[in-house]
């Protein structure tokens, strides 16, 4: 995998629980699910990597909604970190504004896998 801090502008992903996404929706911004406010920032992941955080996190779990987010618009609180498996990923030292949202789909339970939004490549 190449390094993605190398490209200038790529989307990254958000998955949300509907009450989650609401809250975004209502309030404008976001400081994200209880696992990002525990950490300290937003997770993100690549579309190399979501399907695996959505497996990994949200087995199971319906009303889910993602988010994608342009890397450009996000700024310099975006930082590429390691995680699992010696990944980088983007996590956001910032709220999350209803602004940096570029497009939100949902992600239905299908026979106990997420179907995710063709766009994600």
């Amino acid at each position: 995998m190449t390094d993605p801090r190398h490209h200038a502008i790529m989307l990254i992903y958000k998955i949300f629980r509907a009450d989650e996404w609401q809250t975004l929706q209502d309030q404008g911004e976001t400081t994200g699910a209880p696992i990002d406010v525990a950490d300290g920032y937003i997770h993100f992941s690549t579309a190399e990597t979501v399907r695996e955080t959505a497996a990994k996190h949200f087995a199971g779990e319906e009303d889910l909604v993602i988010l994608a987010c342009e890397t450009g618009t996000l700024g310099s609180d975006l930082k590429w970190e390691v995680s699992r498996g010696d990944s980088l990923f983007p996590h956001l030292y910032r709220s999350l504004n209803l602004d940096d949202v570029i497009w939100e789909d949902n992600l239905p339970l299908i026979d106990g896998v997420h179907e995710f939004p063709e766009d994600v490549e």
